[in-house]
């Protein structure tokens, strides 16, 4: 299981990111598919990290929403 963080990108498209993953980023047209693109994603970066022998970082990040 890992965290995402989804907000609108400049072009109009929604951006998926896992910050425990440095780097595995994503988009799509809707929230719903900037979602699905997001798992696929993470899962292919955990798979080839695993197939090239390298650690797969653990999920380190906790969130919160602050009221400013």
């Amino acid at each position: 299981m890992r965290q995402v963080v989804i907000y609108p990108g400049e072009d109009g498209q929604w951006v998926a990111e896992c910050p425990s993953l440095p780097g595995c980023i994503s988009q799509g047209r809707t929230k719903e598919e900037a979602v699905a693109n997001i798992r696929e994603a993470v899962a292919v970066f955990i798979e080839t990290l695993e197939e090239d022998k390298l650690p797969v970082p653990p999920e380190k990040f906790e969130t919160y929403i602050v009221a400013v």
